[in-house]
């Protein structure tokens, strides 16, 4: 029992002399390989930070820029860990990290597919800019303003104050009518007015007093009579506001029905309502 114990700890001492004798060869290797980790993390950082500020004016929400720069951090580092183990003579031990990142990675991708969709969709809407906070928009049946934009999901905030969270590939996917892509917005407006009015005065007067309130730069006030209604001439109008979002064309519409009102009892021109005659056909005896 003795003699076996002192030849298991010869042999022992000797792996472990081979080891250290081993440890000594690749010595300088082994320096050079940790330098250049050490390097590749420095560089990391550094790139990560670079890529965050020349994307600060770019993408606007900073969870994207995040994910950005700890993307390109990352690769950076995974390129200093090739390195290293090249430098090592490690080259099928990597090959083997490699065959088992690559199972785990589509095994992970399988099992998170839709969050990684909702990802890559959230850096779609940040890099193309079609969507910011701020924005008045309506998709997959809600209306509301872009309160957030995060990796996952889209924050809507409805005009009566509900809070709606929309997956990111839901936006994507289906779609969508931003208000705050442009500046300006089309009212249409429906009247009518008597039958003994003036028309070219009714149209003069209509076309007056809307581009007062709401001048039209370079653009032109439609305005047609429709038809001969039940108990008026009714008539059309479309014109632009400045606006972003669709409430201001609600409130315009508003602003507009209160102005023709006023214009045309200023003018005496009448805006007729339906009048029912009731006629009592009962015989008394």
């Amino acid at each position: 029992m003795k003699s076996e114990f002192n030849t298991s700890l010869e042999a022992l001492s000797a792996k472990m002399g081979d080891w250290f004798q081993a440890i000594i060869i690749n010595l300088p290797n082994i320096i050079i390989a940790v330098l250049v980790f050490f390097i590749a993390y420095y560089v990391s950082q550094k790139l990560r930070e670079l890529i965050i500020r020349v994307l600060q004016n770019k993408i606007k929400q900073h969870s994207i820029r995040n994910l950005i720069g700890n993307i390109v951090s990352i690769t950076t580092i995974a390129v200093g860990i090739f390195l290293a183990l090249t430098v090592l003579n490690l080259d099928k031990a990597l090959s083997s990290i490699l065959a088992g990142a690559g199972v785990a990675g589509l095994a992970i991708g399988l099992a998170l597919q839709g969050t990684i969709a909702n990802t890559f969709s959230g850096i779609f809407l940040a890099v193309k800019d079609i969507l910011n906070v701020g924005d008045f928009i309506e998709t997959n049946g809600y209306t509301g303003t872009v309160e957030n934009i995060n990796l996952r999901y889209v924050t809507l905030k409805e005009p009566d104050n509900n809070l709606v969270i929309i997956p990111n590939n839901l936006v994507v996917e289906n779609p969508f009518k931003n208000f705050g892509l442009t500046s300006q917005i089309r009212v249409t407006l429906n009247c009518g007015v008597a039958y003994n009015s003036n028309l070219r005065e009714v149209r003069d007067l209509a076309n007056d007093t809307i581009s007062n309130a709401f001048p039209q730069g370079n653009k032109v006030i439609e305005f047609h009579f429709l038809e001969f209604g039940d108990s008026s001439i009714d008539f059309q109008m479309r014109f632009w506001v400045d606006a972003r979002r669709n409430i201001t064309q609600l409130e315009a519409k508003s602003n507009a029905i209160i102005l023709l009102k006023e214009a045309f009892d200023k003018n005496n021109i009448d805006i007729p309502y339906p009048i029912r005659t009731l006629i009592n056909t009962s015989v008394k005896n």
